[in-house]
């Protein structure tokens, strides 16, 4: 019986290990979301460029558009921000959340490097990041014209992603079913 007991750290130690050796087979970027084919969460917050303009999901209605979670502490959203220029000049709606950030710093950085977004919500303390199930900045909602959210990438929209991103869009637009991922 004590020889047993001395086995016990070891079958404990390879358990741990087989358990992180799964989560080093895992992909970052697809994180799963609770709220794919559930409307965008309700909210009431201000503009980015105006603190008296309020902001709430139904101002997201309308037509497929990409919501993305974007700040100015965030190295990743400069390195995405001229391909969401891009996808504004290709004629897309993009609207932005400007998450856990500084108003001014975020105004100054949007006129420096151009601003991409139809809308742009102010979300100082995250609660619609959380909502969302935010990780970090960035991340990129697909929603369709009801304000549904249809797709969720995590990490920065680049061609490639947009490729994707842009598909599923224009599947929205011709109003084809779009499969939540």
């Amino acid at each position: 019986m004590r020889r047993f007991i001395l086995f016990i750290p070891l079958v404990i130690f390879l358990g741990i290990g087989v358990f992180l050796f799964r989560g080093l087979q895992l992909d970052p970027t697809e994180l799963p979301s609770a709220l794919l084919d559930k409307p965008m969460p309700q909210f009431q917050l201000t503009s980015l460029y105006n603190a008296e303009e309020m902001v709430t999901e139904a101002d997201f209605k309308g037509e497929p558009a990409l919501v993305n979670v974007w700040a100015t502490w965030c190295p990743s959203c400069k390195q995405e921000h001229a391909q969401l220029n891009s996808i504004k000049a290709e004629g897309y709606k993009v609207i932005g959340i400007n998450y856990k950030d500084d108003r001014q710093k975020a105004q100054i950085w949007l006129q420096k490097y151009l601003d991409p977004y139809a809308t742009n919500v102010f979300d100082d303390k995250g609660r619609l990041g959380l909502d969302l199930g935010v990780y970090g900045a960035p991340e990129t909602y697909v929603i369709d014209a009801e304000g549904v959210i249809r797709y969720k990438h995590v990490g920065v929209v680049d061609e490639k992603v947009w490729g994707q991103l842009k598909g599923i869009i224009d599947n929205l637009k011709s109003g084809a079913k779009v499969a939540a991922q």
